[in-house]
This record gives C-alpha cells, structure tokens and sequence, in this order.
C-alpha cells in the first residue's frame, strides 16, 4: 500500500512539474521573446520581408524567364542546389565534391553560359556565379559578380552603365563585424533597386 501511495505521489508530482514546466518553458518564454523581438526588431522578427510581397532578404531567388532562361534586365543570383531552386523546405548544397565529374561538368557548363551572357572570357566568371552557397538559399553575389553584369543590364534598361554601377556600388555590404567573410551585394534588394529607379 506503502509504494502505490509513493508511486501515485511521484507520478503526480512529476504530472505537475511538466505541466509548469511546459506552461514556462513553452509557452511564457515563447511569448516573452516574440514581444521582444516584435518589439525591437519588428523586420528581422517577421522574415526580414522585402516590399509589395516580393519575397525575403533572407532568401535568394532566380530572376529567369518561364524557360529558366536569365531575363536581361536583372541581376542573376548564384546557383541554388536546394529543391528546384531557393526552395527553402529543400535546403541543401550539392553534396558534391570538388572534383566530382557531374559537378566540374556544371560548373563548366554554366561558366561558358555565363560567359556567353555578359559578353566576357570563361576565366574572367567569379567562382560564386558557377557554384551554390552551402544551403543553397544564399541571397548575395560578390561584388565582382555584380560589376561583371553592369553592362548587359544597363544595354537591357537603356541606361548609362555608370549610373547603374553607382547604384551597385550604393549596395554592397561589408564584412560581418568588419573581418569576416567578404564584402556582398543582396541580389533581390538590387534588383528592386533598379525597377524603383526606373519607374521614379
């Protein structure tokens, strides 16, 4: 009679500390940090969301036509491995390794592609416009990748190149804390860049 009794308390014991536990942990703590977060950064706290639904800052997307072919007027992003392309359930890289012949075959491919594009020599494509970032949701080119484009989109849009080199160069991105990794261009930040120039 003794150990059922023991038994019974335990298990209500161990009944009411989750039952805390899980309205603390699960459910105030939840609440207390989407307030703060609503509170001090509302636009990293919702998705970092660019303007008239256009997608997040967060996340790369293709500029391409029904074809998947590059639309002209628009700066690429890099390639994405992750589902059919900056799927954000599918995040991924290739998996592949450096010397694996299935991906020196892409990166070939879509070197001579590139290169055919903007009008330049193979050797001169920057490594980030042939090969994914490792989640393959990457929302940044280098800025040599962006200069490299400057003339096939200012051609496309019917504007002096230079004014859209100055607006590249109005949006690059330095290294995180100063040091780290490279400096950037988000590619969906530039590209709504230019439609609102264009249609001021």
């Amino acid at each position: 009679m003794s150990s059922t009794r023991t038994a019974a308390r335990t298990t209500g014991v161990a009944v009411r500390a989750m039952l805390i536990l899980t309205l603390v942990l699960g459910v105030a703590y939840t609440l207390l940090v989407t307030g703060i977060g609503q509170l001090l950064l509302p636009w990293q706290a919702n998705g970092s969301p660019l303007p008239d639904d256009r997608g997040s800052s967060l996340i790369g997307q293709s500029f391409t036509d029904a074809d998947g072919e590059a639309l002209p007027e628009y700066f690429q992003s890099r390639p994405s491995a992750a589902g059919d392309g900056y799927d954000g359930a599918g995040s991924s890289g290739s998996n592949l390794g450096p010397e694996n012949p299935d991906l020196v075959a892409s990166i070939e491919e879509r070197k001579a592609a590139i290169a055919e594009r903007e009008g330049i020599d193979p050797s001169e494509v920057p490594a980030d416009a042939v090969t994914a970032s490792g989640s393959g949701l990457d929302p940044h080119i280098s800025v040599a990748y962006a200069l490299l484009q400057v003339p096939r989109i200012a051609e496309a849009r019917g504007v002096p190149a230079q004014e859209v080199r100055d607006l590249v160069e109005s949006r690059i991105q330095g290294r995180d804390l100063g040091f780290l990794g490279e400096e950037r261009i988000n590619v969906a930040e530039l590209n709504l860049a230019l439609d609102e120039r264009e249609g001021e």
